[in-house]
């Protein structure tokens, strides 16, 4: 039976590739190794919704993350996208989601404890979780954090993204403290790098220098390719031969190491 590892991919710094760690990590999962994968978009602008409904040209999605909570069972809001890859979609009406929390439930371990409260009956069915959540510390990054096993934390080489990781760590030991619950950082992630450009090299490195191991090994830098990803949806063109297209799957490749990487971190971590 299966158990899903649910991650949330974060930081309080705005973009900074969160949904693009979240739908690439989540296709490449789903697809290249075969596990059964659900993403959940907490977001109320929907941009990882969008991107996995554009990968399969869909153009309506029935009903959302907003359904479910209503009718408290999140089975009834899962969008199935390809084999092995099902979406919680979200959209702007989830913007509500901070009034409805403290509508419905006095006690503040309660109002963080809605989404996973929803999650538990449906984990058994994946291997692997993705949450996408707003860059704010608020009832969507509570609710992410307190329903996950282990945080990923999305940064670009700019000095306020840096900040962001600091904020996000310090805030995640607080929810950690409040409210008892489990939650380690498994990876820090350095998303759309100009390998080229010193300014990128030297904020990566002070990120090393501040975080050693936790930083990945595996650098997502800009290519043109993730960049169309976002506007078309996700590819992997695969020819009758069994090879990949060499374009798509260099922009594959680093997100296939990166998941080879949780694995193996997250057996340390349960070890």
């Amino acid at each position: 039976m299966m158990t899903a590892t649910t991650y949330t991919v974060g930081n309080f710094k705005g973009g900074v590739g969160k949904t693009k760690i979240v739908t690439m990590l989540a296709f490449d999962n789903a697809v290249v190794n075969n596990k059964k994968t659900l993403v959940i978009d907490i977001d109320p602008q929907a941009n990882a919704s969008q991107i996995l409904a554009r990968t399969v040209d869909l153009d309506h999605i029935d009903k959302t993350i907003v359904d479910g909570i209503n009718e408290g069972d999140l089975s009834v809001c899962i969008t199935p996208i390809m084999e092995n890859l099902d979406l919680i979609a979200c959209d702007t009406s989830f913007r509500s989601f901070s009034n409805y929390v403290i509508t419905n439930f006095e006690d503040e371990k309660d109002q963080i404890m809605v989404l996973e409260n929803l999650l538990q009956p449906i984990k058994e069915n994946y291997d692997s979780i993705f949450i996408d959540v707003p860059p704010t510390i608020s009832a969507y990054s509570d609710n992410a954090m307190a329903a996950s096993d282990y945080s990923i934390i999305a940064f670009q080489t700019q000095e306020e993204s840096l900040d962001g990781i600091s904020k996000y760590i310090g805030y995640q030991k607080f929810m950690i403290n409040n409210y008892d619950i489990d939650l380690e950082v498994i990876s820090i992630i350095a998303c759309m790098l100009e390998p080229d450009d010193d300014l990128d090299k030297d904020v990566l490195s002070d990120a090393i220098n501040l975080y050693g191991s936790a930083v990945s090994n595996n650098i997502v830098n800009f290519q043109k390719r993730l960049k169309r990803y976002s506007r078309e949806g996700i590819s992997l063109k695969k020819y009758r031969n069994g090879n990949y297209d060499q374009w798509d799957y260099r922009a594959h490749e680093t997100f296939i190491k990166i998941l080879a990487e949780l694995e193996s971190r997250r057996k340390v971590f349960e070890e």
